[in-house]
């Protein structure tokens, strides 16, 4: 081989690591634009997640706290409706024969 081949093939293995590690620059650095859009993303998720929990739990409580008057309600009417519409039944007296 002569110097001039040595030359040329070391100036070419430079060259594409040079072209390697710019497109491992480009790569890094979408990399990284990706990451902080994806920490965005889960950064409002995760509020919306809390968000959620609290007005669940408040829920919760508002209606273990919040007495229940149509339990009430329902009891009285249902004793008035079986005393309305069931009266008692004559039994018919057998035949005499």
């Amino acid at each position: 081989m002569n110097k001039l081949d040595m030359m040329s093939k070391e100036a070419m293995s430079r060259v594409e690591d040079m072209i390697n590690s710019s497109k491992l620059n480009e790569w890094l650095s979408k990399r990284e634009d990706m990451d902080k859009k994806l920490n965005t993303v889960l950064l409002i998720l995760a509020v919306i997640g809390a968000v959620a929990a609290v007005a669940g739990i408040a829920y919760a409580v508002y209606r273990y706290l919040t007495p229940d008057y149509l339990d009430d309600f329902e009891d009285d009417f249902d004793d008035d409706f079986d005393d309305d519409f069931f009266e008692e039944e004559e039994t018919p007296e057998p035949a005499a024969e």
